[in-house]
């Protein structure tokens, strides 16, 4: 079975950061997504409002760094939910459970000139922390310093393909 989406939206709201009863970090917000296609009638996109909920390492990431109005890109599955309302009549909702998320702008992008938020996404699914990134040419396989390409022997011409 496949369960996975991916949206492209701005923040409706501040996004509000709860702890459960041990203690877990859960991060709830809504973000408005402009539809594909225009309204043949008014030529305006349709937005839908989505409702997305990022647990652990990635909800304490969303609350720290993301806010009204932000552009982000939200990775994760669709979750379908009941629940009783006041009433007590049944209710079902749907919400995107997020397991990474990117900011989809520059802080030059927003007008905010504020900190530099370093780290561009963080995910993992339930707060599992990214290996670490490369910090070194070294790192991905180029020698340090001096020339970094190699000469290519003398070919026949004769290719494979």
């Amino acid at each position: 079975m496949l369960n996975r989406i991916i949206i492209m939206g701005r923040l409706a709201r501040d996004p509000e950061l709860r702890h459960t009863q041990t203690g877990t970090p859960v991060a709830t917000f809504r973000m408005a997504v402009d539809r594909d296609f225009k309204d043949k009638n008014t030529g305006e996109r349709a937005t839908d409002w989505i409702d997305v909920v990022a647990w652990r390492g990635t909800g304490e990431f969303v609350s720290r760094y993301l806010a009204k109005g932000r552009l982000a890109v939200v990775e994760g599955r669709l979750q379908m939910r009941e629940w009783t309302d006041k009433e007590g009549n049944r209710r079902t909702t749907a919400e995107v459970v997020a397991e990474n998320v990117y900011f989809g702008d520059s802080r030059r992008d927003t007008g905010d000139s504020g900190q530099n938020y370093g780290a561009p996404s963080y995910g993992g699914g339930y707060g599992a922390a990214r290996p670490a990134a490369p910090s070194a040419p070294a790192d991905y396989g180029i020698p340090s310093g001096g020339d970094q390409f190699a000469e290519l022997a003398d070919d026949d011409g004769d290719l494979p393909f």
